[in-house]
């Protein structure tokens, strides 16, 4: 392969002699592009002939700067990789080239994880470029054909790596140095290939000096509250071996905790990735729906069809893969994208071709790795992003992260015990909050033995606690209203989501001064791909103290959703909390009794056509405690059961929850 790739750069560096007295504005991109190629493809060879972690430091340090620096904010906007850039030097085709050019920008994972395979059919698609513009037949249309035919072909191929990078213990570039690298020093940081900031470098000094015991401790209540996943949800943890863990650059000493104790409970764990700060997340955004160039019915077809044999190819590892592990970040400033007429959109007939491609794909996972054989647990620390006081909020966090499950849980048994009384719940804001809706409850027909609520402590989402439901949709009803939240890296000012018979009718925020603007944004970035979406879930959150430490720290605007769901009552959009498993029964531990609130009108659908019965979108959207007037149960015979007023718990057997309001 490194013959081939050697090949290459030769035929690469000869076109950018070709290019070198063209002084068009397609021939400075192509040039732009060839060279990066180059840059890559070579040191693909290098790190194959001199792993990354022997390498000099320094000259990590200089060329992860020197990679990403054309993508930072400074450099972004005369880029070629910014299509705002590009269709302004080239028009149309400056549109595609962009793209293109961007999707070069993978070449930097695949040289230091030397995946010399995908570097070459990077090559190949830069070459068949340059060669189009050679004999002058280079059209935006030959360009989005081009994507097309890269996609295509390669497809089969890239699922496979897919499958044996994110699915199987096979990659081991993250693993390796996870375990092997000296973490007393950040110098490791540089090997991965991945983007190193500031905040990266303090978060591995801060660790390196850490409490291993401590460490161990959070390591080993993650991994244990992972096990107990299996055990909530009625599943068999000895069927499957491998499990994924997906841990946050610079924090490569709980990430090598967490792949300790996995080993105690019988289990590979292997790290997938790591998460870092972003570059600049316009350029992701800007970039989001580049499929739009080429996506059309032929392509989802032929995509299917090589994930399909992909799948079978890779069977034996999709066999063994357990469930995910991961940990998130969080403290970055809210991102709020600029937005440009040059970024590519979907069509509205491609809304719908993408939804059918993401579709296929999550139903061929199911048929692999069923939901009823895998699990997950997800926790979130703070990076530095966050301000000057990371260090105590890590510790505060810590704290959040390692409640006591036993005595949530049984608070949590008295909610539910109110909930399962009514008919419907009813959500209301105040002081300014437009929050006025009613849930409709599944009819319990048998007390003793079944309720519509989950008692969810620290397993499958740490931290505590929440108690969460499958809502009827029919009868649910009204307006869900947030001031501001951030939701998938995107902030929303002033969220409003209208109700009728549990789907969107109406949305709307005040982003930005067009009401068109505010629409398109909801749109791209809340129900893509789809035109409305259901409640799947309706849960309150318990866990009263990571409010008030949000409120200490005025946090709030940069908490995950992880932890931001049990900071009040919230409401997913998209499927429920059991999509792909509503018939495997689940029960609450401590009673015993099976939830019964699994599926919805919307779900239901899965025993006529599966197409049609999942949106493949969970997204949960929370109100503060601050927020609330008033959650309370309406009973069949007219009486009301209070669980909230004005902010604080007053169920008989919760009040408890309300300590950390008066600490």
């Amino acid at each position: 392969m490194k013959n081939i790739l050697q090949r290459q750069i030769d035929q690469l560096e000869q076109a950018q002699f070709f290019l070198k007295e063209d002084e068009s504005k397609v021939s400075s991109l192509l040039r732009t592009m060839l060279a990066w190629n180059v840059r890559i493809t070579q040191l693909g060879i290098e790190f194959t002939d001199k792993p990354v972690e022997d390498q000099p430091v320094e000259k990590m340090k200089t060329l992860n700067n020197a990679l990403y620096q054309e993508f930072r904010p400074e450099s972004y906007e005369t880029s070629y990789a910014n299509p705002v850039h590009a269709k302004k030097e080239l028009g149309e085709l400056g549109v595609a080239l962009s793209a293109m050019y961007y999707k070069m920008k993978s070449g930097i994972g695949y040289a230091y994880q030397t995946r010399l395979e995908n570097i070459e059919a990077l090559n190949e698609l830069a070459l068949a470029a340059f060669e189009h513009y050679e004999s002058e037949t280079l059209t935006y249309e030959v360009a989005c054909e081009l994507l097309k035919g890269d996609v295509l072909e390669h497809a089969k191929d890239r699922f496979e790596s897919y499958v044996e990078q994110v699915m199987s213990t096979k990659e081991s570039h993250y693993t390796r140095l996870v375990e092997k690298s000296d973490l007393s020093t950040t110098d490791y940081l540089y090997a991965f290939g991945d983007f190193v900031s500031e905040y990266e470098e303090r978060t591995a000094r801060f660790l390196s000096t850490y409490p291993e015991a401590k460490l161990d401790e959070m390591g080993k209540h993650i991994v244990e509250a992972y096990v107990n996943g299996f055990v909530r949800d009625n599943k068999d943890m000895s069927l499957r071996n491998s499990v994924r863990v997906v841990g946050v650059l610079g924090q490569e000493r709980l990430t090598k905790s967490i792949l300790k104790y996995l080993k105690t409970k019988g289990l590979s764990g292997f790290v997938s990735e790591l998460e870092t700060s972003a570059y600049n997340k316009q350029v992701a955004y800007d970039h989001k729906f580049d499929v739009g160039l080429y996506l059309d019915e032929e392509t989802v077809q032929e995509q299917v069809k090589a994930m399909t044999e992909a799948c079978d190819c890779t069977h034996d590892l999709l066999a063994d893969y357990s469930g995910i592990l991961f940990v998130e970040k969080f403290g970055e400033v809210p991102f709020s994208p600029q937005p440009n007429e040059a970024r590519v959109t979907l069509k509205d007939n491609q809304n719908a071709l993408y939804q059918k491609l993401m579709g296929s794909r999550r139903q061929l996972i199911e048929k692999h790795v069923p939901e009823k054989e895998r699990s997950f647990c997800i926790i979130a620390f703070p990076t530095p992003e966050i301000g000057d006081e990371f260090e105590a909020i890590f510790e505060d966090i810590y704290q959040v992260n390692k409640l006591d499950s036993e005595s949530y849980e049984r608070m949590q048994h008295h909610i539910i015990s109110a909930l399962d009384q009514g008919e419907f719940v009813v959500v209301k804001g105040k002081d300014g909050n437009a929050t006025d809706i009613k849930v409709a409850m599944y009819p319990i027909a048998d007390k003793e033995k079944q309720t519509n609520f989950v008692n969810c402590v620290a397993d499958v989402n740490i931290p505590v606690g929440e108690v969460f439901t499958s809502p009827v949709l029919k009868g649910t009803q009204g307006v869900l209203h947030v001031e501001d939240i951030y939701l998938d890296d995107f902030r929303y000012h002033n969220l409003k989501l209208t109700f009728v018979d549990g789907m969107i009718s109406d949305y709307s925020c005040t982003n930005f001064d067009s009401e068109e603007e505010n629409r398109k944004y909801i749109e791209e970035n809340l129900i893509f791909p789809h035109k409305s979406l259901p409640i799947g879930e309706f849960a309150i959150g318990t866990n009263t103290l990571a409010y008030v430490v949000a409120q200490k720290y005025g946090i709030q605007d940069k908490l995950p959703i992880l932890i931001i769901e049990k900071m009040g009552p919230h409401f997913a959009i998209g499927d429920t909390c059991f999509s792909y498993a509503e018939d495997h029964p689940v029960y609450n531990p401590m009673d015993g009794k099976e939830i019964i609130a699994r599926t919805n009108e919307y779900s239901e659908r899965r025993h006529t056509d599966m197409d049609k019965a999942y949106t493949n979108v969970h997204t949960d959207i929370t109100l503060p405690y601050d927020s609330l007037e008033a959650i309370y149960v309406e009973v069949q015979n007219a009486e009301q059961i209070d669980i909230i007023k004005n902010g604080r718990f007053v169920l008989e057997g919760t009040q408890d929850l309300n300590l950390p309001f008066e600490d």
